[in-house]
């Protein structure tokens, strides 16, 4: 995040697709299931459908359920998918360095899923242990609403380490229908009515020849959306009083440090968010792991975030797949990218001991006690006060002792889940539309499990 409103990929993605989706007549939200319960504090009415459908794939049949070419799943009590015997070997040049390496390949198809939300985007994210010599590719191929379908597209190559690739996204892909902006597939003009109705998946598992070296998938998922055109969202009720005690983080205090990750410090809102919500879960890096920053910073686990979510085509670390990814890294975590539908859905998730990290953009007259205004930006929801304001973790904070921010209920929710506003030069730009990263224990408790289905995750 930078403090000051300058164009982001999001503003580049609206410009491209400012009337990519019909308004609605509908609520713009969800609320939960009417059997859910938590002492008065999660509403319990029925509401249409959410506008999202988020699909995973995680099981042993899962996996056995694909086509494999040289892959095959592992059962066992956390199951995945492996190379067992290479479908070939190919060259790869990284772009970023002008490398060219030979890699033994294989790779794995998911069958096809047809979305209950026929899509304006998708957005796939990934959960893997990619050891030193091996590295990853998601692709998607969808169908068009009209039938066709679409190109195979790179949704990213990713590895969790940097020295065998640079992990990045791909430019330039489109068909003159659909185009992938960074890590979101994005319907050029949807107001033709033109959707996504299904896609499939690819995965394609890289090592170096000769080793029996091998990354592991655990979760291999896609979030489609067709979220209601719309300056301004319903109001939710407050419902629920509570806060988690997150570890709080500044990207501030980190400016002017390792400039080749996205400038330094100050636009590592993404990187800072993920490292507070991982050492929530009792995610920890070792010093072997933290022994390459300078010793004289403070939080040198914040560096380690932005280095290890920096998206070297994209030039920065807010790629919301690769923080999703990095934050699986650490044991017994996985790591989603969806959308929300309402603060009654992150209060169902808050009463479950879950918090969350969201997506928004505002002019700084917009978020009372913000200070700053802001194209794209990543904060924790760590809780809601007894009024219903919004307790954060704000990275964009002078220091760790600012990080806790309250801010207003009403302001914090349009902010979030709209998908029209005007910047300061009083252009119309995007807003993400609930955008969210949720991470939580590979076995969550009962009462985790049912409040993540209620907002769409299994």
């Amino acid at each position: 995040m930078s403090t000051a409103e300058q164009p982001s990929r999001r503003t580049v993605l609206a410009a491209a697709v400012a009337a990519a989706v019909v308004s609605g007549t509908g609520p713009a939200a969800a609320a939960p299931g009417e059997d859910v319960v938590d002492s008065g504090h999660i509403r319990g009415d029925r509401t249409p459908a959410r506008p999202v459908d988020y699909h995973a794939w995680t099981s042993y049949s899962d996996w056995r359920g694909g086509a494999p070419d040289g892959t095959r799943a592992v059962p066992g009590r956390r199951p995945g998918l492996v190379i067992g015997t290479p479908a070939g070997s190919t060259d790869y040049t990284d772009p970023h360095t002008g490398t060219t390496a030979a890699w033994e390949y294989a790779t794995w198809t998911s069958p096809v899923h047809r979305l209950s939300v026929p899509a304006t985007e998708t957005i796939a994210s990934w959960n893997a242990h990619t050891p030193v010599g091996t590295w990853l590719q998601v692709e998607l191929e969808g169908t068009y609403s009209d039938g066709t379908a679409t190109p195979w597209y790179v949704m990213g190559r990713w590895a969790a380490g940097d020295q065998d690739i640079k992990r990045t996204s791909v430019d330039d892909q489109t068909d003159g229908r659909s185009t992938i902006w960074t890590d979101t597939f994005a319907i050029d003009d949807a107001t033709t009515g033109l959707r996504l109705v299904a896609y499939r998946l690819r995965l394609t598992l890289y090592r170096k020849p000769g080793t029996d070296l091998t990354p592991v998938v655990r979760r291999l998922g896609a979030m489609g959306s067709d979220i209601p055109d719309r300056f301004t969202v319903p109001a939710s009720t407050p419902g629920l009083a509570r806060e988690l005690i997150v570890p709080r983080y500044s990207q501030e205090i980190h400016k002017g440090q390792y400039p080749e990750y996205d400038n330094g410090g100050e636009a590592w809102c993404s990187p800072t968010s993920s490292q507070m919500i991982i050492e929530y879960w009792g995610g920890r890096l070792t010093p072997e792991q933290l022994s390459w920053v300078d010793p004289s910073y403070a939080d040198p686990q914040v560096c380690h975030a932005a280095r290890s979510t920096y998206d070297y085509q994209y030039a920065g670390c807010g790629n919301w797949p690769f923080n999703a990814a990095y934050a699986a890294t650490f044991r017994g975590l996985q790591g989603v990218v969806t959308r929300l539908g309402s603060l009654t859905d992150l209060e169902t998730l808050i009463a479950a001991g879950i918090p969350a990290i969201t997506s928004q953009s505002f002019l700084k007259t917009e978020l009372t006690g913000a200070g700053y205004g802001t194209a794209g930006h990543l904060m924790t929801v760590t809780g809601f006060t007894a009024e219903g304001d919004v307790i954060a973790g704000d990275p964009a904070s002078p220091g760790d002792a600012a990080v806790r921010r309250v801010y207003l209920r009403r302001e914090f929710e349009n902010i979030w889940l709209r998908t029209k506003r005007y910047n300061a030069s009083g252009k119309v730009v995007s807003g993400t539309g609930g955008v969210c990263y949720l991470y939580f224990p590979y076995r969550p408790t009962h009462r985790q499990r049912r409040a993540l289905a209620e907002v769409g995750v299994r």
